[in-house]
């Protein structure tokens, strides 16, 4: 299977950087795995609630770890969450455009997860599935 593939076939997820702003790309993924019969999770440190499910703070505030992580935030973010994705046991990290990081996708893949960094959309790839 392709990191796509890896991706998508995961059992939970989890989408840092959702949002309440339904506009906002943070809101169009954590909204489209939801509506894709995924179990997924908002991860969001300035609010409680996205979408009438609980946001977040962290990673470790998870109930459970999630397989997928879907990063919806600026470089400097997605360096401090792949961190915390490598601690907690993610398997499989998708850095949305504009979201990537060089320093992160090496962290991540040293660690030996599953990195998608070139670009590519979780929203094209979830409706190229239906």
């Amino acid at each position: 299977m392709n990191a796509i593939s890896n991706f998508l076939s995961a059992s939970t997820y989890a989408v840092a950087g959702a949002s309440q702003r339904q506009h906002k790309y943070g809101n169009k993924i954590f909204r489209a795995l939801i509506e894709s019969g995924r179990e997924t999770y908002p991860l969001n440190p300035a609010v409680e609630i996205i979408e009438g499910h609980p946001a977040y703070q962290r990673i470790a505030d998870l109930p459970q770890t999630p397989e997928s992580l879907s990063i919806v935030t600026p470089p400097e973010v997605t360096r401090r969450l792949v961190a915390d994705a490598i601690e907690a046991g993610i398997k499989h990290i998708w850095m949305q455009p504009g979201a990537e990081d060089a320093q992160a996708s090496r962290s991540a893949r040293d660690a030996g997860l599953t990195v998608i960094d070139d670009g590519s959309c979780v929203l094209v790839a979830l409706s190229l599935q239906h």
